[in-house]
């Protein structure tokens, strides 16, 4: 058996390098043998660090130069009360988080919805994008481009989907800067995100564009997409999953459980997530939705940079008068851009496999699709339930006692 010490020692000698290290030792003993020489470089003992649960092998698709995992506390929400186009029923929600009192919040606003008798939740709009930029010599190129691509889709969408056995073109925009001609293609990838997936498949495609047009690629990701990237094209024209829930509590159950009106929560929304997003030029025009998207993503093993396009989200809070006097709270968080997937990437990982059994999402569903598209309304509810808590202790100006209450 290869002795780590003997592998962290070549290391630092020159004669190894650290990334090489699986092609002379099992992966543990490589993570091992890396750690070893990070121990001895910086003077930190890394006993946490090392002590993962899972074989190194297991996260070789995922990771390079692995010296052990980051643990990150994990805790349950729910159950999430959802009545949506794939996800129906109650689930729990696994959510990973170093921020106290989120989950409590989140569960203060699921017993809410629950005593509502649940919220329905949509997922509206689905394509994963890449949006290669190509180079014209002027403005006649770029519409002689521009031209071919839109008359001849099919062919397009055949280069692209003889890459991939699961994904679907579905459009493909294009946008014209000077000599710069961008096309934004979009993929249905079923139960996976799909971010290589249709990388690789718009780069077969570029290659169709090329050879048939004037047009030269630069690079195969021109940042219209937009990945992991605060962008105004994915609020508008969404990316991934975009995926709506909503709910009606009636007033006397918000003044029970969140000890305020429908009618401050409403005026409480509209001046912080609408006026005062509006002012601050965000992109999202929510209180902290994020939060919750970003702890089911570490979770359920999501690209965790994503969470920025998530935060692409918009919270409606909105007094309903009932006929006989009393008053109804509407709420509803939007979100545009939710990347998801059950497959691939880190979904594979044990601990993060686990959370989705947990959820009953983990692979593929029946039909292909619909366990990402439940993925993204269950957490669509809990992102909901979050905007509602969190609102109702802004408007009885519980916030700061809440978190006192807590410890944190």
């Amino acid at each position: 058996m290869t002795d780590p010490e003997d592998l962290a020692e070549r290391v630092r000698e020159g004669e190894l390098r650290i990334h090489e290290l699986e092609d002379h030792a099992d992966y543990d003993t490589a993570a091992e043998a890396r750690r070893l020489l990070v121990e001895r470089e910086t003077g930190t003992e890394l006993e946490a660090i090392g002590d993962y649960a899972f074989p190194a092998e297991r996260a070789d698709p995922n990771i390079e130069n692995m010296i052990g995992a980051a643990q990150v506390p994990m805790g349950v929400v729910g159950p999430v009360p959802v009545s949506g186009g794939a996800a129906d029923g109650e689930h729990y929600l696994p959510l990973a988080t170093t921020e106290g009192a989120l989950l409590a919040s989140v569960n203060r606003g699921l017993s809410v919805i629950r005593a509502a008798d649940g919220a329905d939740a949509r997922v509206t709009k689905n394509g994963m994008t890449r949006a290669p930029v190509f180079r014209v010599d002027g403005v006649a190129e770029a519409a002689e481009t521009v031209d071919w691509v839109e008359g001849n889709f099919e062919a397009l969408r055949e280069a692209a989907e003889s890459t991939t056995s699961h994904g679907e073109l579905l459009d493909i925009e294009p946008y014209v800067v000077g000599d710069s001609v961008y096309l934004r293609f979009a993929y249905d990838t079923k139960d996976a995100m799909g971010m290589n997936m249709a990388t690789i498949a718009t780069g077969e495609a570029c290659e169709l564009v090329e050879s048939e047009t004037p047009a030269s690629l630069v690079a195969l990701s021109g940042n219209l997409c937009s990945d992991k990237k605060p962008a105004a094209v994915n609020a508008v024209e969404g990316r991934g999953r975009s995926v709506t829930a909503d709910v009606q509590i009636p007033g006397e159950l918000v003044e029970e459980r969140l000890h305020t009106t429908a009618d401050a929560i409403a005026e409480a929304n509209t001046r912080k997530n609408l006026i005062g997003s509006a002012k601050a030029g965000s992109l999202g025009f929510n209180a902290h939705a994020a939060n919750v998207v970003g702890a089911a993503f570490l979770a359920t093993g999501q690209d965790e940079a994503q969470v920025v396009e998530a935060a692409n989200t918009i919270t409606t809070m909105d007094a309903r008068k009932r006929e006989d006097g009393t008053t109804d709270l509407y709420a509803s968080v939007s979100l545009a851009s939710l990347e998801v997937g059950t497959v691939g990437g880190g979904t594979k990982l044990p601990t993060q496999a686990e959370a989705l059994e947990i959820l009953g999402l983990k692979g593929g569903g029946d039909p292909a699709g619909s366990n990402a598209d439940a993925l993204a309304e269950i957490i669509a509810v809990g992102a909901l339930a979050g905007e509602l808590s969190l609102l109702g202790a802004l408007s009885s100006r519980h916030l700061a006692s809440a978190h006192e209450d807590l410890g944190r």
